[in-house]
């Protein structure tokens, strides 16, 4: 039998039975419009997921450390190569060697930390971190009250919303509304506060004596002091987002920009464990690089290991994200494909239904010719149809859901002040499969049709009424 009488027949047997095909038919669309719905969620939240990280600055960045740590991110990296006592410092001069990798845009220090400020005369505890200037693309700063950093060297400061609060006494209740970022910014901006920092200073000192030559592998660490510094800094904006949300308890509440922070020779963690190896350059505790591009860091982390440093980027916590959506993927797709299994017996009781009807029209069509398999065809063809069709309206109901429901959340985010986002996604090879999906469970839920329409006896069908 050719293609198009085929093809014209199970058009024309469809159309004899228009409500039942056409309730088997939505039957599939409502399947299918489950399974996008469901898959579409878990692809808008991979791809949320991702452009986050992107815009945050993680994506491309890898966050260096000294093996002397021992708490380095590398764990692995740790159980491999020299013993960490006699690992290289993260000094300057390492800072400047990576900075000159290929592909690497920036490598710079990572200086924070945990010091006193006083606002209208009054004490506040709070953790203090540097950012570069390329820290102004990240997202967190896209709504900010206020701006960013005049300069490099600008004795400036942007405050986190939680900080802000604390300085105005605006701390809210568990269960009150948050403030809004905007009526926090409004007393703040333009404002003055004084950060006490501890700076390190070199000390000179006397000759030797012979006496000490032998103890003079201490005389470096007895060559700095450590004097308490203030600072004046000027409040020039307030970020509602956390920049340094990935960082956990040590993220910074209050920011200033990097190259003031290394002008001031803020003493670091680091600088006290390390100053004996150091000499004059200074020491930190981890260094950030950004690469050219996302697909590029694999190869800076291997040249910078390589250096003797543990690494650790956000491309490596990503592996193991991709295996949890991966799971999700997985339960998602079985929750949707229940109403499609569903619909598939429909199929099978409309096709059914349908050899009972035409059982006289089928032994007619074995009388003439037909073998078997043009009657499997046929059954196949119809079923076939159902899904191509239930397929298609089904993307499209899973897409007008998928829609509906992103605009709703959207509404209620903007109501608690909170950025839109777009949490579906429907993406061409989704699309694809879904349809393709439909047409395997629809040609699976024939089979049994056309096979016991394909053994029905021409003369006992014949003689059927």
């Amino acid at each position: 039998m050719k293609i198009s009488d085929l093809s014209e027949l199970a058009v024309r047997n469809l159309r004899e039975s228009v409500l039942r095909n056409s309730l088997t038919t939505v039957g599939i669309s409502v399947g299918v419009a489950s399974l996008v719905a469901m898959l579409s969620l878990g692809t808008g939240l991979q791809q949320l997921f991702t452009r986050r990280l992107e815009k945050s600055g993680l994506f491309d960045t890898i966050v260096v450390s000294s093996r002397r740590e021992m708490r380095g991110m590398g764990r692995d990296s740790e159980r491999t190569g020299v013993n960490p006592a006699e690992s290289r410092v993260l000094d300057e001069p390492a800072r400047r060697e990576m900075e000159k990798l290929a592909n690497v845009v920036e490598a710079y220090p990572d200086i924070r930390l945990q010091t006193e400020l006083r606002f209208e005369d009054k004490p506040h505890l709070t953790m203090v971190s540097a950012l570069p200037q390329s820290a102004k693309s990240n997202d967190a700063f896209d709504d900010m009250q206020g701006s960013f950093f005049s300069s490099e060297i600008a004795p400036e400061a942007i405050l986190q919303k939680s900080f802000a609060e604390e300085l105005l006494g605006k701390t809210p209740a568990l269960g009150a509304p948050e403030p809004n970022v905007a009526d926090l910014a409004k007393p703040l901006l333009g404002k003055e506060l004084t950060m006490v920092y501890p700076q390190r200073e070199a000390v000179s000192q006397p000759p030797l004596r012979p006496s000490d030559v032998a103890s003079s592998e201490n005389v470096a660490a007895e060559s700095y002091s450590v004097v308490s510094r203030e600072q004046k800094l000027k409040i020039v904006g307030v970020s509602d987002l956390d920049p340094e949300s990935m960082r956990g308890p040590m993220r910074g509440k209050l920011f200033i920009p990097l190259k003031l922070a290394e002008n001031l020779h803020i003493m670091q963690a680091a600088d006290l464990r390390d100053i004996a190896h150091s000499g004059d350059a200074a020491v930190y505790g981890s260094i950030s690089v950004r690469v050219k591009d996302p697909s590029q860091v694999k190869g800076v982390e291997d040249a910078i290991k390589s250096m003797g440093f543990s690494t650790f980027s956000i491309l490596d916590a990503s592996r193991s994200m991709q295996q949890v959506f991966k799971v999700l993927f997985a339960f998602l797709g079985i929750f949707g494909s229940l109403a499609l299994t569903v619909a598939s017996i429909g199929i099978v009781n409309t096709l059914v239904m349908a050899i009972l009807e035409r059982r006289r029209e089928i032994g007619i069509m074995k009388a003439i010719g037909a073998s078997d398999a043009d009657v499997k065809k046929l059954f196949f063809a119809e079923a076939g149809a159902m899904g191509i069709l239930g397929g298609i309206v089904g993307v499209v109901f899973g897409w007008a859901i998928g829609q509906v429901i992103n605009f709703g959340t959207n509404i209620y985010l903007r109501r608690q002040s909170i950025p839109p986002e777009h949490f579906w996604a429907v993406p061409w090879w989704l699309a694809v499969f879904a349809v393709v999906f439909a047409v395997i469970v629809s040609l699976v839920s024939g089979l049994y049709p056309a096979t016991r329409a394909a053994r029905l006896d021409p003369v006992q069908a014949l003689r059927y009424e």
